[in-house]
């Protein structure tokens, strides 16, 4: 009951504001509230670094960043990256996934001065094997400018990246070799934590080999080389009694909280977007094809007796208004107008808004143009998402 009077009020809001097509709504409030408890909930003393292809706005991440009171940015598309640094010229961004050396390359030549040496001076480039790591120190090299990197560690994920400590003293040699190199530390990753089966021991078990391995790979580091002791995510943020040598934790998409963190770590956090959309037709269900289909199918329960057409679909979401609305697998998915199952008893009509919360929050958010802020019962803004590239 409780949802379906937050949806009814949240469509109300959608419909004083002339919306009338598929609409991506933030709410405010709710924002708010999962950042606060996020930013009290982590481990205290440890900074907190604010994913950016989680959160592809720059009102979203400036709103975010000011609450918890962080300049630290994870950043992956050097796109976003430029447009993070051109909206907030003090951030300091740390790459979540090696650039190629070409991409940097072209941007050092086509750059202006002033954003060339802003990216350059302000970003922190990752670094997973010692192929990359000479090419960087090429280019650097080349341009007689410093390049600031950290390496990629695989602490238990397996997506690539250093899992030997004397693989990393080994980089650690080689860029001490070039002065152009500057080394502040790692990046490790971990998202696996929360999947690990009761069979391989466990969620607590596998984040407490993790917490051994980041420290393990951090202590062949050189003193001055341990700037960015960097894990976590938004799935682990909230999960972690101590991080050992861990400075910080990046997190992005809890603070949304799409369906695919629905993860009793994050059980304070409330869902803070979501897909609204007009229904544009209500009707007894019938598939194509000879009507006996139909009620075949409907006596095995494999096909409703009562559905809706939506404007849109076909989105990386799950819905979860009207009351009872699902996907149909005979149906299928459609991007003009998808049919969703509805109760036999649904009071959805033609007109009412449907809602689905996305099960990701970076690129979906991008997809619907302005974000619609919603607070207080009433559409109060936008905000415009990044380019997606």
């Amino acid at each position: 009951m409780e949802d379906e009077v937050y949806f009814a009020l949240l469509a109300i809001a959608l419909r004083e504001a002339g919306c009338h097509g598929p609409r991506l709504v933030i709410d405010l409030d709710r924002l708010d509230a999962n950042t606060d408890a996020i930013a009290k909930g982590a481990v205290a003393g440890v900074g907190l670094r604010i994913v950016d292809k989680s959160l592809p706005s720059i009102d979203l991440m400036r709103r975010i960043m000011s609450r918890v009171g962080t300049k630290k940015v994870m950043s992956f598309h050097l796109p976003v990256t430029l447009a993070m640094l051109d909206a907030i010229p003090d951030i300091e961004v740390l790459y979540g996934k090696p650039l190629p050396v070409a991409a940097l390359a072209k941007a050092i030549t086509e750059l202006e001065p002033e954003s060339r040496e802003r990216l350059v001076r302000q970003t922190v480039f990752l670094m997973d094997t010692q192929a990359r790591l000479h090419e960087f120190a090429a280019l650097a090299e080349s341009h007689a400018m410093s390049l600031r990197i950290a390496f990629e560690v695989d602490v238990g994920m397996h997506r690539g990246g250093i899992s030997d400590p004397v693989e990393v003293a080994a980089l650690c040699a080689v860029a001490a070799a070039h002065p152009h190199i500057v080394v502040e530390g790692l990046m490790a990753y971990e998202a696996h934590i929360p999947e690990m089966p009761a069979m391989f021991g466990g969620a607590d078990r596998e984040q407490a080999q993790v917490i051994a391995r980041v420290a393990a790979l951090a202590a062949v580091l050189p003193e001055n080389a341990r700037k960015i002791i960097n894990t976590g995510g938004s799935k682990t943020v909230l999960a972690y009694p101590q991080v050992g040598a861990a400075n910080e934790l990046s997190v992005g998409s809890a603070f949304v909280k799409p369906t695919d963190f629905d993860k009793p770590s994050l059980g304070k956090l409330q869902p803070a977007a979501f897909i609204a959309t007009p229904i544009l037709k209500v009707a007894d269900a019938l598939l194509p094809g000879p009507q006996w289909i139909t009620g075949l199918m409907q006596v095995l329960r494999l096909f409703g007796r009562k559905g809706c057409f939506i404007y849109g679909g076909n989105w990386l979401a799950k819905p979860v208004h009207p009351p009872g609305m699902a996907e149909s697998k005979l149906w299928g998915r459609s991007s003009n107008q998808q049919f969703m199952s509805l109760p036999d008893d649904s009071r959805a009509k033609v007109d009412d808004m449907a809602f689905f919360r996305p099960t990701q929050s970076e690129a979906v958010l991008q997809h619907f143009g302005p974000l619609l802020i919603y607070s207080q019962g009433r559409i109060v803004g936008e905000w415009a998402p990044l380019p997606p590239g």
